[in-house]
């Protein structure tokens, strides 16, 4: 059997781990949906799906990649097929290699925006805000959203970007392939080490100024009115089913749950390294990245500059209007705000590329374990293709939103019931508790047995249920052309997939 790839350093595999799970879903998503849902409230079915889905979902992936690590698998095909002696194991396991490639055809782009806009502010060329008296939040916001809309380009159909929207997209799938052909130890734990302690210093830096800003408009406005505004609970909203829904939802997307990542960065292991507190410490990197940073930057400046109302509906205009319309508007305004400008956007950059970096790389270890294939032709191969793909969200209107909703959401929930399951019941739950705990240097409580056995199986599927019932037979049944358009694309991939797994088990058995 070839010697897979292994970790250089723990440090290192917990920062390429935090940096899987650490990205723009952070600074971004997380804010403006507990802004949506109830502020502090929504803390409580946060932490809950936190402690019931979280924290027993990431052990489980570390210890399903780290068993078939060790046994020459390192994606979930080959992994299946080793814990469920069925034929038809590994073709459940094609979503966790099409779920991560189908999210960053989409997610690379948007990092892409990430890196353009870090090269913009810095030398001066994203709209300046130069009074905030007496003109109207909308008046203030117009010239940054056409900005926006110039860079990225519109149509009811037909997407235009403008050529410097395309040139950013395109270096930026070239950095990827080149880290990520490097391997993991030189490539993605080389970058994690780099890229995972600037954006904390750049967070942090935001957060100091932030913390220290006055109101140009509102002169008892402040960063701790602006908490306020995000923590202050509506304990009403807690009998909204739809509350508890997205909570869990973030998890999911915050910690990378059922998107294949950990599975494979586990992989990685040996068989005797410890996966219970480098999970716990993964995590804990990630909710202090979220809770405490990511909440404290965005919305707060938007409370500051806005007032409470205005950072209300800047809220629910959604992450990408916070990201790329308000804090540029913000920071353009006070000294330095170019410099500001350059943190704000390198944070989120750095937040992106670790991120897009572990949704490659299941594509990569699928060829590589399966097929044999060479890391570096490998990278080759999967950088043609996350290009050619990538072209559908680029230019087709619709299309993006549905990926992130089908491959972003839905997928990657089924996929972590369906991991859940198999290694939890139809493997063996007794070998499946032995495995978390080889090499383990805490004990896990045996309280997470049962969890992990009963409860969080029951809370995916009240999710799936809840969702259905609320909203998701309306989404499977309309849409855009946009939107039927990567529906095919996302049933073409699984097809293919389904042909490559076909093919690359029969040539083991041959």
């Amino acid at each position: 059997m070839t010697q897979r790839q292994r970790w250089g350093t723990r440090i290192g595999l917990i920062l390429a781990m935090a940096g899987n799970a650490v990205g723009l879903g952070n600074f971004l998503r997380f804010p403006v949906q507990a802004a949506k849902h109830g502020g502090g409230a929504f803390m409580i079915p946060y932490f809950i799906s936190f402690l019931l889905l979280g924290i027993p979902l990431m052990w489980v992936e570390w210890s399903i990649g780290r068993y078939g690590g060790v046994r020459g698998h390192g994606t979930s095909p080959g992994i299946f097929s080793l814990l469920w002696k069925n034929k038809f194991a590994k073709y459940l396991g094609i979503i966790g290699v099409a779920g991560p490639l189908a999210i960053v055809i989409y997610y690379a782009y948007i990092e892409s925006w990430t890196l353009a806009y870090a090269i913009f502010s810095l030398f001066g060329k994203i709209p300046k805000v130069t009074n905030f008296q007496g003109v109207g939040f909308e008046e203030i916001l117009k010239p940054f959203e056409g900005f926006l809309t110039g860079f990225t380009g519109t149509g009811k159909f037909f997407i235009k970007p403008s050529l410097f929207a395309y040139l950013f997209f395109v270096i930026t799938i070239l950095i990827n392939i080149w880290v990520i052909a490097r391997g993991v130890a030189k490539g993605i734990e080389a970058i994690a080490k780099v890229a995972m302690p600037m954006l904390f210093i750049f967070a942090v830096i935001l957060v100091v100024r932030i913390f220290t800003l006055g109101s140009p408009v509102h002169p008892d406005s402040n960063a701790l009115k602006g908490l306020s505004f995000l923590w202050e609970p509506d304990f009403s909203k807690l009998l909204d089913l739809n509350v508890w829904l997205s909570a869990a939802g973030q998890i999911f997307f915050t910690l990378s749950i059922g998107m294949g990542a950990i599975m494979v960065y586990a992989s990685y292991l040996r068989e005797e390294d410890d996966i219970a507190l480098s999970g716990l410490a993964t995590a804990s990197t990630n909710e202090f990245a979220e809770v405490v940073l990511g909440a404290s930057i965005a919305i707060p400046a938007a409370v500051i500059f806005f007032g409470y109302q205005n950072a209300e509906k800047i809220a629910q205009a959604g992450a990408f209007n916070l990201a790329f319309v308000s804090m540029p508007a913000v920071l353009s305004y006070i000294p330095l705000g170019n410099i500001f400008g350059f943190l704000w956007f390198g944070l989120l950059f750095f937040a992106g590329i670790t991120s897009s970096l572990a949704l490659t790389q299941p594509a990569m270890a699928f060829l590589e374990d399966e097929f044999k294939i060479p890391r570096k032709k490998a990278a080759i191969l999967i950088g043609i293709f996350i290009f050619l793909s990538a072209h559908i969200p680029i230019f087709i209107s619709g299309a993006l939103d549905e990926l992130d909703f089908w491959m972003g959401t839905f997928f990657i929930t089924l996929f972590a019931g369906t991991e859940l399951i198999i290694f939890f019941w139809v493997f063996n739950p007794k070998k499946a508790w032995k495995e978390i705990n080889k090499g383990a240097d805490i004990k896990v409580p045996k309280f997470f047995y049962y969890v992990i056995r009963y409860v969080t199986p029951l809370i995916i599927l009240a999710i799936f249920l809840g969702w259905f019932i609320q909203s998701g037979w309306k989404n499977i049944i309309s849409g855009s052309p946009g939107k039927w358009i990567a529906r095919a694309y996302i049933i073409m991939l699984l097809s293919l997939l389904a042909g490559l797994v076909y093919i690359a088990f029969r040539r083991k058995k041959e």
